[in-house]
């Protein structure tokens, strides 16, 4: 067989689906569970998208089955079923989201990086438009045609300021359609960039003076049309927004995760995922991940679990920056095993924390001085053994 006669290879599965192609059962099962009235443009009732967020069962529980009504069945979908919990934190606060995004006013998700702020607002997007693809990720090079419209310069020089030259920005895409765009990292955005969304959050139009004159020199916001941005704002590289676009928002704050078992759960979870997608079966034990959960929360409050002051470092010890430590526990185990994987713990959480200050990593050896030489001396066999381990964070 020649190289040309070779079968073309076949084309590569995507690493991540969007949500509403990962969950697109669940989408459609809701529509057709709860036929309750809809805001313009909705794809799910807001009590959907309540269920889609925080699942069917109680507190952040997935047992709970949704029954499809009588009337509805014989469509091809199952007549039951569970809703899975997609984001572990307080109901009231996605509630809140979801009444903001109803009264079409533009919703600003802020915190502290990693807590799931992108993924909240892109399972809202999912659930409300049916897509979360209409998106405009915020950086310093973010110019306002990102916001408002730009030109297809073939067609521009050929034909001068046209409909069929205008390219529409995933904002434009939004009010033409009637759908939710979201703005990730909108404070990354240089302020005059920012307030570009100030008369479109106002206004609910767009205007185009190059096309004066003609039907399409105005584009008006369709119902359901809003915005959802996010914003680390205690992040490095941020541009402090206006006033008059604070106004525009409703501000709610994603906080860390409270409950260590609800986070345990969630780390392994999303570590299992990411390792099968490497390929392999996750083989770290339960004890592991729970000193790693443990390590993070104490760093991330100042205060061990036992009530132990604890010299909080500079980095943010996030809940995504613990998956990522457990998902390469897991690749290692799976890849390059031949030994305990407990004593590589260590050198990741020191790739951790040297991220942003040099002096976090005299915090860390602090840590190890102080609760996990503590727990050692308690008779715990697991923190005596990273006890001994403290060589390798130096």
């Amino acid at each position: 067989m020649t190289l040309t006669d070779q079968p073309a290879p076949a084309a590569p599965a995507r690493q991540v689906l969007p949500a509403e192609e990962r969950y697109a059962a669940e989408l459609a099962f809701l529509a057709a569970q709860d036929p309750g009235p809809r805001p313009p443009g909705w794809a799910l009732t807001p009590r959907a998208v309540v269920t889609f967020v925080c699942g069917s069962g109680s507190g952040s529980g997935d047992g709970t089955e949704l029954v499809l009504p009588e009337r509805r069945a014989g469509t091809g979908m199952p007549g039951r079923m569970a809703i899975a919990a997609k984001f572990v934190g307080e109901r009231s606060l996605v509630e809140r989201c979801v009444v903001t995004l109803a009264g079409e006013r533009g919703l600003l998700l802020t915190g502290e990086p990693g807590t799931a702020k992108s993924m909240l607002s892109e399972l809202l997007a999912a659930a409300v438009s049916g897509t979360s693809a209409l998106t405009v990720q915020g950086t310093a090079g973010t110019t306002e045609d990102a916001f408002r419209y730009g030109w297809n310069y073939a067609l521009l020089l050929a034909q001068g300021p046209t409909s069929q030259a205008l390219v529409d920005s995933p904002v434009l895409s939004a009010m033409r359609t009637g759908r939710v765009v979201r703005v990730e990292e909108i404070t990354r955005c240089l302020p005059e960039v920012q307030d570009a969304l100030v008369s479109i959050l106002s206004d609910r139009r767009v205007s185009v003076p190059e096309l004066t004159a003609t039907e399409d020199a105005v584009v008006s916001a369709a119902p359901g049309f809003t915005v959802i941005a996010t914003a680390n704002l205690r992040d490095r590289g941020v541009s402090e927004m206006s006033a008059a676009l604070k106004r525009r928002f409703n501000f709610e704050t994603v906080a860390p995760i409270a409950d260590a078992d609800a986070e345990a759960t969630l780390i392994r979870r999303q570590a299992v995922a990411a390792v099968q997608r490497a390929g392999a079966a996750f083989g770290v034990d339960d004890a592991v991940l729970d000193a790693l959960v443990t390590v993070f929360r104490d760093l991330r409050s100042g205060r061990s679990a036992e009530g132990w002051d604890v010299e909080r470092p500079g980095t943010v010890m996030s809940t995504a920056e613990a998956v990522q430590v457990a998902a390469s526990l897991g690749v290692a185990a799976a890849y390059l095993p031949g030994g305990d994987v407990l004593d590589l713990l260590p050198g990741h959480l020191l790739g951790v924390v040297r991220k942003d200050d040099p002096a976090d990593h005299a915090r860390l050896l602090g840590y190890w001085d102080g609760p996990v030489r503590r727990r050692a001396e308690d008779g715990s066999a697991m923190w005596r053994r990273l006890w001994d381990l403290r060589g390798s964070l130096r």
